[in-house]
């Protein structure tokens, strides 16, 4: 079997790069050519239809498979799955083509997606699910093949997600999926491989939606089939297929909610995508899309680990880390700008918005449910790690009885200790200890309680000082999350000006640090040069010290510094001048920090 599939995989590789090269021609000579736009990443006209390479490609290798008799085994029950990616690719190319309207491919998806599901319904031994499974299997199937559409909005995005989703599909779900669905995954693997090579960024050429539908169409449908494989679990194959697919899932909802709040149609494309904030940011359209790959692979990885924990209850405290990271992310980009300031009309003039305002800043209230799932996630932790197997058992009612008493004891302490009114983009050392203290006031009220409640019966002194380190750690990776990230966004940033600053005292650091904290002056330090030799390559505010004047010439091509600034006022006669001179032979300017108080 492993050697059908690699000759699978093989064959649709080699079958999309000769078929992406044969569109491109036909694209240009049909008029097949996307023209830059305001709200597409590209600016010359790129050839389109690409879709015909992907969907030939990862048909004919899967024909491969086709030759040897009983490969595939004897029941039919896999054909739905291509069927209804064929059928989404006939949508998109009638899209590429004509332009059809949202509505049109919405119910066009909807009615294949039931069609899907009608043909799925004898698959398994646990026969049809119930009707509302149905009706949700039904808006799971377009909802993927939209969210992969909606996904096709830079180089290589796309095609490399649809990718590794469909490489960790087949690979985890195997048994469940059937050795035909594995084979016609490898071969959409490698059809995006090989489509890959052309559009990489810059792009040669465009899937459309033609290839955004189809892509859609199998893991969308190829999805469902585990669930329908395993009816009496379907929690445990639904969150597998969704953290295989967390990609499509998060840009989607992240891009329909932001645009639902702005008063803007969910339907009208824009470059307010996950994808382009991250480029806002000032990351390069390459990296963001490393990053969205990063994330695919982590939401593979954890389906992986999941699995090895051979069920979802082990294993919940990873998917409310991975899910609390995933939140964490979607808030800090929410914040980068991506709309005009006469946005969000529809939010201001809604009648419920002096309570949305009251509930989200003055009270703080989704801060509040995010500890709650932190106190929650990391006591139930504690236990796990102190107890196993009956020892567990036998605990875990204590855990349950009282998980309330130390959620209303934690909360208490870490409003009373002050964390609520800290700010998370300026989480410092003060910080740090208003929120240790309020985390082990908490675990001292929670003993107290679980003392005078239930003498302490049932209870370890162990799991209160493992819960008591986590949300210690917990809580402080959350809070200080925005400024970690808002360091790596500058740090990463193609745009900001890269800064050797000369003078690592107290002037030097307050400069570093105010280039961190406010990104509207672009600034990214590289290094610090400093005339105090014991200085020399320690490491302040996160900037290494390069070393002194000495250094300087080295230190600006090797860090490729765009410019030098003077810290101190110290820095003046012959040193000055010596570092003009060195920067004025580089064409490197030179500008002087003045600080004062008028």
């Amino acid at each position: 079997m492993l050697i059908v599939l690699i000759a699978v995989f093989l064959v649709a590789t080699v079958c999309s790069l000769a078929g992406g090269a044969v569109v491109r021609r036909f694209a240009a000579s049909s008029g097949a050519v996307v023209p830059p736009r305001p709200d597409r990443w590209h600016t010359s006209p790129t050839p389109t239809m690409g879709g015909l390479a992907i969907a030939a490609a990862t048909m004919a290798g899967f024909a491969v498979a086709l030759v040897r008799p009983g490969l595939l085994g004897a029941s039919t029950a896999w054909y739905p799955v291509p069927l209804a990616a064929v059928g989404m690719f006939i949508v998109g190319v009638l899209d590429d083509r004509l332009q059809l309207s949202p509505l049109a491919k919405l119910v066009t998806s909807l009615a294949i997606g039931a069609f899907l599901v009608s043909a799925l319904a004898g698959v398994g031994p646990g026969g049809a699910l119930p009707s509302l499974f149905t009706l949700v299997a039904t808006v799971w199937f377009a909802g993927i093949c939209h969210a992969t559409n909606l996904l096709d909005n830079m180089d290589g995005l796309a095609a490399g997600i649809g990718l590794i989703a469909a490489v960790f599909l087949a690979a985890l779900l195997a048994d469940a999926l059937g050795p035909a669905l594995v084979v016609l995954l490898t071969a959409l693997s490698g059809a995006l491989l090989g489509f890959l090579y052309w559009n990489r960024s810059r792009a040669r050429l465009f899937m459309g939606d033609s290839g955004s539908l189809f892509i859609g169409g199998v893991l969308g449908a190829a999805s469902l089939v585990p669930v329908y494989n395993a009816p009496l679990a379907f929690i445990n194959p639904a969150v597998i297929v969704m953290l295989i697919l967390i990609v499509p899932l998060f840009d989607t909802g992240f891009v329909l909610v932001l645009r639902r709040l702005a008063g803007r149609k969910a339907t009208k494309g824009g470059t307010d995508h996950v994808s382009h904030r991250l480029v806002s940011l000032g990351f390069s359209d390459r990296s963001a899309v490393r990053i969205l790959y990063l994330l695919g692979l982590a939401g593979g990885g954890t389906a992986w680990l999941l699995l090895r924990g051979r069920g979802i209850e082990p294993m919940l405290p990873l998917v409310a880390v991975f899910g609390v990271l995933l939140t964490l992310v979607g808030i800090y980009l929410a914040r980068v700008p991506a709309y005009d300031a006469g946005d969000f009309v529809a939010l201001q003039k809604s009648s419920f918005a002096p309570f949305l305002q009251d509930l989200a800043f003055r009270w703080h209230v989704a801060e509040v449910m995010l500890d709650m799932v932190l106190i929650a996630v990391c006591y139930y932790l504690a236990f796990r790690l102190r107890f196993e197997g009956e020892d567990l058992d036998q605990f875990l009612p204590t855990f349950t009885a009282s998980l309330p008493v130390v959620l209303g004891c934690k909360l208490a302490a870490l409003y009373g200790s002050g964390l609520y009114q800290r700010s998370w983009s300026t989480f410092g050392l003060r910080d740090l200890a208003v929120a240790l203290r309020g985390v082990w006031m908490g675990s001292l009220f929670a003993v107290l309680s679980a003392a005078y409640v239930y003498r302490l019966e049932g209870f370890s002194r162990a799991v209160f000082v493992l819960d008591a380190l986590l949300l210690s750690v917990a809580i402080i990776s959350t809070r200080a999350s925005f400024r970690s990230m808002n360091l790596v966004a500058a740090a990463r940033s193609k745009r900001s000006l890269r800064v050797v600053v000369y003078g690592a005292g107290a002037f030097g650091q307050t400069l570093v640090r105010e280039m961190r904290a406010n990104s509207l002056w672009n600034m990214n330090p590289v290094a610090f040069i400093d005339d105090d030799p014991t200085k020399g390559h320690r490491w302040l505010m996160g900037v290494q010290v390069r070393g002194t004047v000495e250094d300087l010439e080295g230190t600006i091509r090797r860090c490729a510094a765009d410019e030098v600034i003077l810290s101190s006022p110290a820095i003046a006669g012959d040193i000055e001048q010596r570092i003009r001179d060195v920067c004025a032979h580089l064409k490197c300017p030179v500008r002087r920090l003045h600080m004062e108080i008028r």
